[in-house]
């Protein structure tokens, strides 16, 4: 099972994010049980029990509490009077709501990236790059190339540097994702989806903005077809 930090509860843990930043056992808890749930880890509709998430994770109740709070507020977790918390169902339906805002705001951030990449920026994105091109190779499952997919958006979102931006897009790729895995075993060269990245880090690391966008747009829009061809 996933283990955070061990430091006294409260504390902050010994282990910090890229680039020195440190983050809290809310923080981390939050992070895990966020990407529990958007691979579907934990199913749609299962309940959610603070003990046993605290427990997995190697933490108090305290920061598992603070991290449902916000999970909730980003659709991920639902809370119902009486009845429990739950992991909010995968609904077909908001596909197309989800689609409509990424169309417009996946090219937006892919631009700002071409234009504000810090050189930071650019080196993770070039791993990721050459993570990607052993996509097609077989040495990863659909479930790793899904945690690629991942890693790749958010490190667009944030190479764009505008945290408003970057909070949205990751709340709805966050949705969108629990769709695509809900239908993973419907789909076909999943490889080839994620590769598609490939061409888009290459064009926001050479700071070709139109180029990035055009691209987002076509990724997103790609991602749709494929799902609405799997139902």
């Amino acid at each position: 099972m996933q283990q955070l930090a061990t430091e006294p509860r409260g504390g902050e843990p010994t282990g910090g994010a890229p680039g020195g930043e440190e983050l809290s056992l809310a923080e981390r808890a939050y992070r895990a049980i966020r990407d529990r749930l958007v691979m579907l880890e934990i199913r749609p509709g299962a309940p959610i029990h603070e003990e046993q998430l605290a427990q997995s994770l190697g933490v108090g109740r305290t920061p598992v509490r603070e991290a449902l709070k916000r999970l909730q507020y980003e659709r991920l977790i639902t809370t119902y009077p009486r009845r429990g918390t739950f992991a909010t169902e995968v609904n077909i339906t908001d596909l197309a709501h989800i689609s409509e805002v990424r169309q417009e705001l996946e090219p937006l951030a892919a631009a700002q990236a071409a234009r504000r990449a810090t050189a930071a920026d650019r080196a993770v994105l070039t791993a990721l790059r050459q993570e990607l091109a052993s996509a097609d190779s077989g040495r990863h499952d659909d479930t790793e190339l899904m945690h690629l997919d991942l890693q790749v958006h958010r490190a667009v979102y944030a190479a764009a540097h505008n945290p408003y931006l970057e909070d949205t897009l990751v709340r709805h790729d966050n949705l969108a994702t629990r769709i695509w895995c809900l239908f993973l075993d419907r789909l076909s060269d999943m490889a080839g989806h994620v590769e598609e990245h490939g061409p888009l880090i290459e064009a926001i690391v050479a700071g070709e903005p139109e180029k990035a966008a055009r691209l987002a747009r076509g990724h997103v829009e790609g991602f749709e077809r494929a799902i609405r061809a799997a139902i």
